[in-house]
């Protein structure tokens, strides 16, 4: 027997809010590599409250953690880019963070997508 999950109408605004902010997230790091996403992480710090014991709450921790997580790993990647010898450990670390930062954003709207909450 299949259960269906029903959603009110503040679900599914929040829902749909957290898709948006996936996306914006996602467009930013693509075409600045993430410089802009400050602008839809404070959006999760505003509206994650709202979505307190749902689901979305996940999503929202999820990407504000993707963020900062990011920017932590870009931040050592400069500082090593900084110097002649770090520049080759500069890059790795900076492409790992990269595509470590895209996996979380494809996970989290496919989970988003199923209505899953995100771990941890």
């Amino acid at each position: 027997m299949s259960q269906e999950l029903v959603f009110d109408a503040r679900t599914e605004a929040a829902k749909n809010l957290a898709w948006w902010l996936y996306i914006i997230h996602a467009v930013s790091f693509v075409f600045s590599l993430g410089a802009f996403s400050f602008v839809p992480l404070i959006i999760n710090y505003l509206r994650r409250g709202e979505t307190a014991g749902t689901f979305v709450y996940s999503h929202h921790s999820w990407q504000i953690r993707s963020f900062w997580w990011y920017a932590v790993w870009v931040a050592v990647s400069c500082i090593l880019m900084a110097t002649f010898i770090g520049i080759p450990f500069g890059v790795a670390i900076w492409g790992v963070a990269w595509l470590w930062k895209a996996y979380r954003l494809i996970k989290g709207i496919s989970d988003l997508n199923r209505n899953l909450a995100m771990p941890g």
